[in-house]
């Protein structure tokens, strides 16, 4: 399975932001992402009239959208899935997992912290912070990145991990 990291972070910290500028880094250097977004209040992806809603409003227990390009698959489930099981699943084939959210699971964290939105990061005395993304000087015992530290944050992730042999240029 292909290592996991959570980019983690309270409201409007910027973890998507940092995820849309780390992954073409990334991929730049030859590496294939995944990424998993959490969402504590649950999603919608279907349209409502469209025929794979019309599928689920009638009771398919799950519905497979796909193209020649893309494929999306919308399933029930009767409790959340974890990140094991999502990479396990689905995502055999990247290189890395980026997730978004997911705090509380027992996977390497980066913490984006912006001191002018909160008065304390998330993760301080997390046992799986692995480094920090912020605007302040903060010392959590972990390295530090600035916010428009992309470059360097890559080399910290692809040092930590990704191997050499795991690239696969594309």
């Amino acid at each position: 399975m292909p290592p996991i990291v959570s980019i983690v972070g309270k409201s409007d910290a910027g973890k998507t932001t940092l995820l849309e500028r780390l992954i073409p880094e990334l991929r730049a250097r030859g590496y294939r992402i995944g990424t998993i977004k959490h969402d504590v209040h649950g999603f919608d992806i279907d349209h409502e009239g469209k025929d794979s809603w019309r599928h689920k409003q009638a009771g398919a227990h799950t519905v497979a959208i796909s193209s020649p390009k893309k494929v999306a698959v919308i399933k029930d489930v009767v409790i959340e899935e974890c990140l094991d099981s999502l990479a396990s699943k689905y995502f055999l084939d990247v290189d890395i997992i980026l997730a978004e959210g997911y705090k509380k699971e027992d996977k390497p964290k980066i913490e984006v912290f912006r001191s002018q939105v909160h008065e304390k990061p998330l993760c301080q005395g997390d046992d799986y912070l692995m480094a920090l993304v912020s605007d302040a000087s903060l010392d959590l015992g972990v390295p530090h990145f600035e916010l428009d530290d992309i470059k360097g944050l890559a080399d910290f992730v692809e040092k930590k991990f990704l191997s050499k042999s795991s690239r696969i240029i594309r």
